[in-house]
């Protein structure tokens, strides 16, 4: 099966500026994919070629097994997307503005348009230039989930929102997956990504870095690890352990570093008698500074 995404060695050049350089990589239907770097880094001008509004300079770039230079229209017909420079008619209310964009693609179910409003808390009935840029953020996201598309291109799709209005957002995107969807997203928000994200792609200066499963990536990455037992043997066993570092003793609390997987961890620990643990998971924010500032 073609994958619902794929770029083949695309590179944008802006005279002698580098946009993007020689990036490739495939997202496979039913996936949530999640697009990662710093400002400048390449994020908006690779979805921007892939959504057909700019050209590469060489490279191809397919979506659903079709080059977006020859079958644009086709392609985006299949897409819902949200634009991180998102501008919409400042005259008209919000559910003008979905009524306009629902009637453009002929298929409007305008019970499904209430319920992600409601969901969202999404006041349409308010026009855009009174809109705040959360309120202005949730018109747009419903924009791009409205006619239920088989792929959803979001760029910083959670700008402005507050943290409950995020969770629904993520619950809602998992419904898409959950449904055969798939999802590209750029975002910023790192517990974000990796709260729902499969696949994750680091881009810098214009490269793809890495592309990997995201939990690959976090799986071997030192762990923060806390234990309370009264067994005094536990201590001297951990520090004699693969992968552990960093072993503390307070009172009846044994805190540790470990790198490595889990399950062996803790065949180690079911040996002793323990009251509490707790592991902490690898923060992706920390896998980012390790790949930035290398």
């Amino acid at each position: 099966m073609d994958p619902i995404i794929s770029l083949n060695k695309v590179t944008k050049l802006y005279g002698n500026n580098v946009g993007t350089k020689n990036v490739s990589l495939e997202v496979q239907k039913g996936s949530i994919f999640g697009f990662l770097g710093p400002n400048g880094a390449g994020k908006t001008t690779t979805i921007s070629m892939m959504m057909n509004l700019i050209k590469p300079t060489t490279g191809t770039i397919k979506l659903f097994g079709l080059d977006t230079q020859t079958s644009g229209l086709h392609t985006r017909s299949r897409i819902g997307y949200l634009a991180g420079d998102m501008a919409l008619d400042k005259g008209l209310t919000g559910w003008q503005q979905l009524e306009y964009f629902g009637n453009l693609r002929g298929r409007f179910d305008k019970k499904y348009v209430h319920d992600l409003a409601d969901r969202l808390e999404c006041k349409l009935n308010k026009k855009f230039k009174t809109l705040s840029r959360g309120n202005k953020q949730k018109v747009g996201l419903i924009a791009a989930l409205m006619h239920k598309p088989e792929l959803l291109v979001l760029d910083e799709p959670t700008s402005g929102l507050d943290p409950l209005i995020q969770s629904e957002f993520n619950k809602i995107i998992l419904e898409h997956k959950a449904h055969g969807g798939t999802v590209f997203i750029s975002s910023h928000i790192l517990s974000e990504v990796q709260e729902i994200c499969d696949h994750v792609a680091f881009i810098r200066a214009g490269r793809i870095i890495t592309s990997r499963p995201l939990m690959e990536i976090t799986s071997n990455l030192p762990r923060q690890i806390r234990i309370t037992s009264n067994d005094k043997t536990l201590h001297a066993k951990l520090k004699s352990q693969k992968g552990v570092s960093e072993v503390k003793i307070v009172g009846g609390v044994i805190s540790c570093t470990y790198a490595g997987h889990a399950d062996l961890l803790l065949k180690v620990l079911s040996r002793y008698k323990i009251t509490d643990i707790s592991i902490q998971p690898t923060d992706l924010e920390t896998v980012f500074m390790e790949y930035y500032h290398a």
